[in-house]
């Protein structure tokens, strides 16, 4: 069996899914390869030197290989893992700013809102072309894919191309905690569902999983009594005014929704106006990559941890045949498995998995007003996916007025093209 994980060289997700592959028991004896692929070469020798140290303090016998042509790993892949991006902060930052200065107060600027049109494309132009070359090197592969905006980056993945892809999130683990928190049970005693999008999705069942008792009213009404300061207020007026449970952190449910930077003002979470400026001192040394991959410090959790995620688990269901359970995945609703959403958008769902793939649970429907919110973002993403196949800057205006944070024509062609040329080096040319 081959695994390769394009984005390898991420210090967050490069470590996670490595740590996760080379410390999981299943994988020893059957023969496994790992192949670790990134353009950066720098951040490719650092963590292949990490890979090989925990993989020696693992003692597994998976065989490992590193290679800056993803061309080269691709051949005999059975899974392909992708979280990609370039320049990731620098241009987060503008997806954020450009937009708040053309007076579009939105959240974020990641997945939702008019700066996650140009995140999107500039995903696009990584993960299609990776898409293309394992449909010509290893047709047979799944794709997992991490790379954000994740519904959006799927939906092309799905329509442009013909790999088989599904995608991951921890997201729901995180509503997951904050169930079990609230009902003060141990999360493996309730029954759960959740569906909607990735980032904004409702919980629709929670229920003890011995007796059946429904603890969704319970578990609402437990939100709205609580008066805790540290309660995120947008994920609290949700279940006030829409009776949903979502995904509680507000910046990520402001992205889908013309009121978010209401609760969650605009400042960017990663910029300048959320850091102290100290007038002296030097702060302490964290442990670095580089420590642990030279062997400076000893390898400990901070760097063997496991990652939160579930691709390995997911990798595992299929190739022991186990038939499991996972809270959600994000999949093409192609068999209404959510069914007031179109069958042509990217849902999270619930899934089994076993030797035959990935099978979606079907969850009904959502809560009316909640799935509008949803159907709007499809009509978005839809448009966007065209546009990046057509080339269209006429339907990626379109994408553009669609959003529910953009109130101007002339301020969104303006900043389209004003966009358009401060990311021309990362993006297609539109006409």
């Amino acid at each position: 069996m081959k695994i390769v994980i394009i984005g390898a060289g991420s210090r967050s997700f490069g470590r996670g899914q490595i740590a996760d592959v080379l410390q999981s028991p299943e994988f020893v004896g059957r023969g496994v390869i790992l192949s670790l692929v990134d353009e950066d070469v720098r951040a490719l020798a650092l963590m292949t030197r990490l890979a090989e140290r925990i993989k020696e303090n693992a003692g597994t016998d998976i065989a490992m290989e590193s290679t800056t042509d993803r061309r080269q790993a691709l051949p005999g892949a059975d899974y392909v893992i992708t979280a990609v991006a370039r320049k990731r902060m620098q241009l987060w930052e503008q997806d954020f700013r450009v937009p708040l200065a053309y007076g579009f107060r939105h959240c974020l600027g990641e997945n939702g809102g008019p700066g996650a049109l140009f995140h999107a494309l500039r995903s696009f132009e990584l993960v299609v072309p990776i898409c293309r070359d394992v449909e010509s090197l290893c047709p047979d592969a799944l794709l997992l894919n991490f790379t954000n905006p994740e519904a959006r980056v799927l939906h092309a993945v799905c329509h442009l191309t013909k790999v088989r892809a599904v995608g991951i999130c921890h997201g729901v683990f995180e509503a997951l905690d904050a169930i079990s928190r609230y009902l003060e049970r141990p999360i493996d005693h309730l029954d759960v569902i959740s569906a909607g999008m990735n980032h904004f999705y409702a919980i629709l069942r929670v229920a003890d999983r011995e007796t059946g008792e429904d603890l969704l009213g319970e578990l609402l009404q437990t939100v709205l009594n609580d008066e805790s300061p540290r309660v995120p207020p947008l994920f609290k007026k949700i279940v006030e005014v829409y009776g949903v449970f979502t995904y509680p952190s507000d910046d990520h449910i402001g992205e889908y929704l013309s009121f978010g930077s209401e609760f969650g003002g605009v400042k960017w979470p990663y910029g300048q106006e959320y850091r102290k400026i100290h007038a002296g001192g030097v702060a302490m040394p964290t442990p670095s990559l580089e420590d642990y991959a030279s062997g400076a410090r000893p390898l400990d959790e901070e760097v063997l941890r496991p990652s939160g995620e579930v691709t390995v688990s997911i990798i595992c269901d299929i190739e022991l045949d186990r038939g499991s359970w996972r809270p959600a995945v994000n999949v093409l609703n192609s068999q209404r498995y959510v069914e007031n959403l179109p069958s042509d958008g990217v849902v999270e769902v619930p899934a089994v998995v076993d030797a035959s793939g990935i099978h979606p649970h079907s969850v009904g429907a959502l809560p009316e007003p909640f799935a509008a919110h949803i159907r709007l973002q499809f009509s978005i993403i839809k448009l966007l996916t065209e546009a990046y196949r057509t080339r269209s800057k006429k339907l990626l205006l379109q994408a553009l007025l669609l959003d529910p944070v953009v109130n101007s024509i002339r301020a969104a062609e303006e900043m389209l093209d004003e966009m358009l040329a401060l990311q021309q080096e990362f993006l297609p040319q539109f006409s």
